[in-house]
């Protein structure tokens, strides 16, 4: 657990068993911890070192109170993150300054095999400080959605996500429940009927593109450094981002039910992601295998629906379900 302020395993467990035994000395803590007190010797060597124990003339330890001696620790390496932080704006600045005028073969960086393309997709995530924007469409050459570990990690130091997904990707299997959770975490989602390419962007520094198979069946990509063309991708996504339909599944807070029963007080969560995905252009069918519904029962559901929004046709229920909040507005 200490592990993370520079300790190992051996001295956290000296540590520990000295709370308990205090001016003690290594012969009793060498029996109770069944090492040998040369290991129980260095540990407390290192222990007093990092003055999280004291030593009396008599070679008996104590050790220092928690709450001073770990949080001292911790401070220490709070502070030496900052200047971590500090040093990787310089360095990322004097890179810039050193691609100015690079050649091509600085600017753009081929990458071949799923499993190099999967590194570089989590690294480019990494090293993003303020956004990551993407063109998801399938199949996933990187891996699914669900996979991707850097999201989560990135999303907690503050990273934005905003990513727009081709309409045929919410067709793939668990990509609803997947859409959900990023939504919950604050990862802004919309929908465009047909995507150019896959892409990552970091920030304005860094961009991720895959590329068709390769003749052999390798899967390719490029990943691009600050330049003119990483520019273009910069404002592609925010063109497509500004035609895209936003696919906010308001009020889904839990998963589907097992009934799907109108509730009194208006549409229930069930009916709201219905919605949601035709709005987004689901086909019905589509639309009834994400949610687990029979397609008479989605039909039903929509029946309830224009019933009580007093309309005849599904684009006056699009429109009804927008103005009163039913589903987000485009």
């Amino acid at each position: 657990m200490l592990d993370v302020l520079g300790l190992e395993p051996d001295d956290e467990r000296v540590y520990r068993a000295l709370l308990g035994l205090p001016n003690s000395t290594a012969v009793p803590l060498s029996e109770l911890l069944g090492l040998s007190q040369r290991h129980v010797d260095q540990a407390l060597s290192r222990l007093v070192g990092w003055g999280l124990v004291t030593r009396s003339a008599d070679e008996r330890f104590t050790a220092a109170p928690p709450a001073m001696a770990l949080g001292a620790l911790i401070s220490q390496r709070r502070d030496g993150l900052r200047l971590a932080e500090q040093a990787l704006v310089t360095f990322a600045e004097e890179h810039r300054a050193a691609m100015t005028g690079s050649s091509i073969s600085d600017l753009i960086e081929v990458v071949t095999g799923a499993d190099a393309i999967r590194h570089r997709f989590l690294q480019v995530q990494q090293a993003a400080r303020t956004q990551v924007r993407s063109f998801v469409t399938a199949p996933f050459v990187a891996l699914p959605p669900d996979e991707n570990t850097a999201e989560p990690m990135a999303i907690g130091r503050g990273v934005h996500f905003r990513a727009v997904l081709d309409r045929t990707v919410l067709a793939e299997p668990g990509i609803i429940d997947e859409a959900i959770d990023s939504l919950h975490n604050g990862v802004e989602l919309r929908v465009a009927d047909q995507l150019p390419m896959k892409l990552v962007l970091a920030d304005a520094d860094l961009g991720l593109v895959p590329l068709a198979v390769t003749p052999a069946g390798e899967p390719g990509a490029v990943l691009l450094h600050r330049s003119g063309l990483l520019d273009a991708l910069d404002a592609l996504f925010e063109t497509v981002w500004r035609t895209a339909h936003p696919l906010g599944l308001s009020g889904t807070g839990g998963e589907p039910g097992t009934t799907v029963e109108l509730g009194s007080g208006g549409p229930t969560d069930v009916d709201r992601k219905i919605l949601a995905l035709l709005l987004a252009g689901l086909t019905d069918l589509t639309a009834a295998a994400q949610l687990g519904l029979s397609p008479r029962t989605l039909h039903r559901r929509l029946r309830h629906l224009m019933d009580m929004a007093g309309v005849r046709t599904r684009m006056q229920l699009g429109g009804h379900a927008i103005r009163h909040g039913w589903v987000e507005p485009h």
